[in-house]
């Protein structure tokens, strides 16, 4: 977020942050949304997941979103959210898909299997959400090789570093034109490398 934040400030991002979502109160996105001038909105998810949905649509249509951009958002989002934005959500995964993605397959969880499947690369998967966790068609991937025997460590370090510039660089790219969003019936394709 600070990224696509930072690069709408500095005028490389046609773009407007519309809001900010989190199902946590007091989060550090939440902060950094406010200072710079950014609405917040928290929708708590665990007590009534419809409510929860009913709330984040209705938040997102409120703010006039256009685009949602999933960053840090490791909650599945319910069919009224995605009725309303489908093939309008955006989320950034730190593997390749669909290998390495699915229920449970985050943060340092991913580099760890990538270590121990010996692959010789990794990479970063801009994808549009559906129902299924990093199952949605894929927009663009990044790939990223490794060395033999890299470490999970070493493996979330070259991520970690590639996801930012890549996400910015996947929204530019949509925000000019030159990346259209896939639709359902399209095959699955790697759009930008």
């Amino acid at each position: 977020m600070r990224a696509i934040v930072g690069a709408i400030e500095s005028g490389r991002l046609r773009a407007e942050p519309r809001l900010t979502v989190s199902n946590r109160p007091g989060t550090p996105a939440l902060a950094f949304a406010g200072a710079h001038g950014i609405p917040q909105c928290v929708v708590p998810t665990k007590a009534d997941p419809v409510r929860a949905d009913r709330m984040l649509a209705l938040a997102l249509a409120g703010a006039g979103v256009e685009l949602v951009v999933l960053s840090g958002y490791l909650r599945k989002l319910g069919p009224e959210t995605l009725g309303a934005y489908a093939n309008r959500i955006l989320n950034i995964h730190p593997a390749l898909l669909p290998a390495f993605g699915g229920p449970g397959m985050y943060g340092r969880r991913v580099h760890e299997a990538v270590a121990a499947s010996g692959v010789a690369e990794t990479g970063v998967t801009v994808h549009l959400v559906d129902d299924q966790y990093d199952h949605g068609p894929i927009v663009a991937t990044k790939h990223i090789g490794l060395d033999t025997g890299e470490s999970a460590a070493s493996i979330e370090a070259k991520v970690t570093a590639a996801e930012p510039g890549f996400f910015v660089q996947v929204l530019q790219r949509i925000a000019e034109g030159a990346l259209r969003l896939p639709q359902p019936s399209d095959p699955i394709s790697d759009n930008l490398h």
